[in-house]
């Protein structure tokens, strides 16, 4: 995974651990599936530094306190404090001793998506393997993304439109079985309310504040020029397609 800044290295150092850690025990794999930026940027995927650990979580509602007892134990093993966490999910601010950036967020979405699909990959940095979301099922989720973080959190972030942009430019699929159930319409439907959203709510300046620091500063200068026009011109392409 990139680390544009020599800063990041401490963080990325600290997400390879964790992942090690639970990829080797006995019970995690079978219930976090690994997906979002950092899974596909260490996958080779995307090309951007990401933060935050996201996984999916296969388990069931009986399971999570399995779960949870687990991951303490392996945030207790690598001396990392709990600074915040679900009362009743899987979610965890980690905080470890640096300066500058020192929290680390994990995160999981239940239920899974039904039309979701996973498949197994070899993680060459940590060597080891995870169940993850395939390459259609990411794409779909970061599609859908742009404006469900709107509607859930009141934010609008820069990463989503250039993971967006970068996977229509190397050419992937995306899962219109996931965007027609989350979304609920025509995928020409959902894209053309995607390209009214972007063109009015994303900003140049929203774009920057949020991608100055996962990309390298020569890429980061040439996106924030053209990221959205660039984005929309690929949005519109797959309108007329459909």
């Amino acid at each position: 995974m990139l680390t544009p800044h020599k800063k990041d290295s401490l963080h990325k150092a600290w997400l390879c651990r964790i992942l090690a850690h639970i990829a080797d025990d006995s019970f995690l794999p079978s219930v976090l599936y690994f997906k979002g930026g950092t899974c596909a940027s260490m996958l080779g995927w995307l090309d951007r530094f990401s933060v935050d650990l996201d996984f999916d979580y296969a388990g069931t509602q009986k399971e999570i306190p399995k779960t949870r007892t687990a991951l303490k134990k392996i945030f207790n093993k690598l001396s990392l404090s709990i600074k915040d966490t679900s009362k009743n999910g899987v979610q965890y601010f980690l905080k470890y001793e640096a300066q500058g950036r020192n929290t680390l967020k994990i995160d999981t979405t239940f239920p899974l998506s039904f039309t979701n699909t996973y498949a197994p990959q070899r993680f060459l940095e940590i060597d080891r393997v995870f169940i993850c979301q395939t390459i259609e099922t990411m794409f779909a989720h970061k599609l859908l993304a742009v404006m469900d973080r709107q509607k859930k959190h009141g934010s609008i972030a820069g990463r989503d439109i250039y993971d967006i942009h970068h996977f229509f430019l190397k050419g992937y699929s995306y899962s219109s079985d996931v965007l027609r159930e989350i979304h609920g319409t025509h995928v020409k439907v959902f894209f053309e309310k995607l390209y009214a959203f972007i063109e009015e709510r994303v900003t140049d300046k929203l774009v920057s504040e949020d991608l100055n620091y996962l990309l390298p500063a020569q890429k980061f200068q040439l996106m924030r020029k053209v990221l959205k026009k660039e984005t929309l011109n690929l949005l519109r392409d797959e309108i007329s397609r459909l």
